[in-house]
């Protein structure tokens, strides 16, 4: 039996056997935070939407299918020894132990990020952005990888690179977390990680079939998708930031200062503060990046509006409890603007980023670690009546700058560094060899991997371009005895 009670309140009550402390649950905390983690659930399949509708559509139908598949490894993963290796208590400045192997042990207890709701729903919430996390980064995948070998690179990725990043930044061992860095929502754990590994992704992939020609320069074949994948963001970002909120602030406080604070796990100013430069920092972003384009083209272009919208939210994760409305401005305008800009780093380096993934979300989450180092506040900080924080610059606290860059500099170069080994890894490992053949880049991963698409066999046509002949060209890839017997053919033939 769990050893626990329920006051008059309804209430859930838990005594700690060792110490006699007694700890309360409210339902309505719980109740919060499950539907917190439900708003953060939808947004991977809603980021599954976003690219799908940025490719063409013979792709299109596999990363609807690389979302969900994401939820399902990493649930697993987390269930296994992800939850442990991040949140652990017992763990080291860089990565947790196995103390909470299995799950063993992850029940009633207080979590390690609130005393006010167990630690089995502290676990659910974080696994969903656990999940988002690796599926970012997938981004990269685009157009040119098997889908099979995904499954353990996934798995791989999220226990050696996202598990360690979000234990140093979230973990109160965390040697980030101990140096007090403020990042909320996952700045570095979650955007920086994603963006460094899809750029690690992109260049070990090489570049796509037609890279610098006109065949590569195509639209999004379905904008609808990609509004309504933005709208699925948008709408699940209130539980990412605003939930977030109440979880990190009085361990953080407690962290730096040194002094005790009650649990902010509850409605108050501050998490309505988040809420409200969440979405403020999303509109500027969003008309931003809009606007920029629009001096090109002389289009009002719905694509450059979501950009620009997921470049604000990005930019808004690790500052969202600590900066005022007026900064959001700044936050949305800054990554529209750097964002925006800085997707034509591919043509200068050479690298093919078709998603333009590490522009959005490493640059962005960069952007919003230095920013928030400037903008955070103390006062903003202590809207829930109890954290404490010694703030920003706008505080005169300047040493924050400088944690918050090499916490963005250790995320960019360890996240890149780890993807590229696993990929490197696994291209030697017979079945997980990710790159696709160019007759398979031709005819598109749903046909290949699936054999299944988004849309029907008669909108396919244009797209395959006489699928007879690129059938036979993926047939002689993947023969080469075949392959070499035709050519001899060829060849009898041409001398008669």
């Amino acid at each position: 039996m769990v050893n626990i009670t329920y006051d008059a309140s309804g209430s859930i009550v838990w005594q700690d056997p060792d110490t006699g402390k007694i700890f309360v649950y409210n339902p309505g905390d719980i109740a919060w935070t499950l539907a917190s983690t439900a708003l953060v659930f939808i947004m991977i399949p809603g980021l599954g939407y976003f690219y799908s509708g940025l490719l063409r559509r013979k792709n299109a139908l596999s990363m609807i299918y690389l979302s969900v598949m994401t939820i399902a490894v990493v649930s697993f993963q987390w269930f296994f020894w992800g939850f442990s290796l991040t949140f652990s208590e017992t763990g080291s400045a860089f990565i947790g132990d196995l103390r909470y192997f299995g799950l063993k042990g992850v029940l009633e207890k207080p979590s390690i990020g609130s005393a006010r709701i167990p630690s089995i729903v502290f676990c659910i919430y974080q696994l969903m952005f656990a999940a988002i996390t690796p599926m970012l980064a997938i981004g990269g995948f685009a157009d040119r990888a098997h889908l099979g070998p995904l499954l353990a690179f996934v798995f791989a990725w999220s226990t050696l690179v996202y598990d360690p990043i979000a234990c140093w930044t979230w973990n109160s061992n965390g040697w980030s977390f101990a140096h007090g860095s403020y990042d909320f929502a996952g700045g570095t754990p979650v955007h920086i990680s994603s963006g460094s590994a899809a750029l690690a992704i992109s260049i070990y992939l090489g570049k796509r079939r037609g890279y610098g020609t006109e065949a590569l320069a195509y639209k999004p074949h379905n904008t609808t998708f990609v509004v309504l994948g933005t709208v699925f963001l948008w709408f699940g970002w209130f539980g990412f930031n605003g939930k977030r909120t109440s979880f990190l602030g009085p361990e953080l406080a407690l962290n730096i200062t040194g002094t005790k604070g009650g649990s902010a796990l509850s409605a108050n100013l501050r998490a309505a503060q988040a809420s409200i430069v969440t979405n403020l920092a999303a509109s500027v972003g969003g008309l931003t990046w809009m606007l920029w384009d629009y001096r090109i083209e002389r289009k009002w272009s719905a694509v450059g509006f979501c950009s620009g919208a997921i470049a604000g939210l990005v930019a808004i994760t690790p500052g969202s409890g600590f900066v005022g409305s007026p900064a959001a401005v700044l936050f949305g305008f800054m990554a529209g603007t750097i964002c925006n800009f800085a997707t034509q780093l591919k043509f200068v380096f050479g690298y093919d980023d078709s998603l333009d993934v590490f522009a959005s979300h490493a640059i962005g989450g960069i952007v919003g670690n230095i920013l928030t180092a400037l903008f955070a506040q103390a006062s903003v900080a202590g809207f829930d009546g109890f954290t404490v924080i010694p703030g920003g610059w706008l505080d005169r606290h300047w040493i924050q700058l400088a944690w918050h860059v090499a916490d963005s500099c250790a995320g960019v170069s360890y996240s890149f560094t780890m993807t590229t080994i696993i990929l490197w890894i696994m291209h030697y490992i017979p079945g997980l060899r990710i790159r696709v053949p160019e007759g398979v880049e031709i005819i598109g991963i749903d046909e290949s991997d699936m054999g299944e698409f988004a849309y029907d066999y008669v909108a396919m046509e244009p797209e395959l371009k006489g699928v007879s002949y690129v059938s036979s060209v993926v047939r002689r890839e993947s023969d080469p005895e075949s392959l070499m017997k035709e050519r001899h053919s060829s060849a009898s033939g041409s001398n008669h």
